[in-house]
């Protein structure tokens, strides 16, 4: 997957802007992909002028103009031909595995302390995730929305992020704990 396709793909919901689009991207996007501000602003200028987006400007009172972007219909063309093409299979770099799977020749003080903080990263993001999806089902209970809901793509593609923090803070607390375990045994401190 190409950042455009994530692009397309948040522009699907409405017109935004670069901003917008980066807090989108900070919120609704973080899940499955991550995008710094100027890597939005720069894909927005491709994408816009392979014709699969289309801006214009806003006036506003009192603040600068702005440019918004939607999707075209040859944006929503790529989209289809990405989707029909086959998925590739997830890839993990993570640095904090790497640590651990190194941790029997280290001192494992700091690898506790990183997965015991990633472990709280991780549960905030979990938390938000699942605001977001009541947020985005509204009044009605998951199985309704799942079968009566406009729009479900944004609410699964959400359902996939809690699961992911969930494994991510269950993995990072039950290694940390393994490890503290450990430690304690062979009479190393951890703190």
């Amino acid at each position: 997957m190409a950042l455009r396709h994530a692009v397309l793909a948040a522009l699907l919901v409405g017109e935004y802007s670069g901003y917008q689009l980066t807090k989108i991207f900070d919120v609704g996007v973080s899940n499955f992909w991550y995008a710094a501000p100027q890597q939005l602003y720069a894909e927005l200028t491709k994408l816009e002028a392979d014709g699969l987006v289309s801006g214009r400007e806003v006036v506003q009172q009192g603040r600068p103009n702005k440019r918004v972007f939607k999707v075209t219909d040859a944006g929503v063309e790529e989209l289809a031909s990405f989707a029909a093409a086959p998925a590739k299979p997830l890839l993990i770099r993570e640095d904090l595995a790497v640590k651990v799977h190194a941790v029997d020749v280290l001192d494992p003080a700091p690898v506790i302390a990183q997965l015991q903080e990633r472990a709280e990263q991780a549960a905030v993001k979990l938390a938000f995730f699942e605001q977001t999806l009541v947020r985005l089902r509204g009044d009605r209970d998951e199985e309704t929305f799942l079968r009566e809901g406009d729009r479900i793509g944004p609410y699964l593609s959400c359902l996939a992020g809690c699961r992911l923090e969930r494994e991510m803070r269950d993995w990072c607390l039950q290694t940390a704990r393994t490890l503290s375990e450990r430690a304690a045994h062979a009479g190393r401190t951890t703190s």
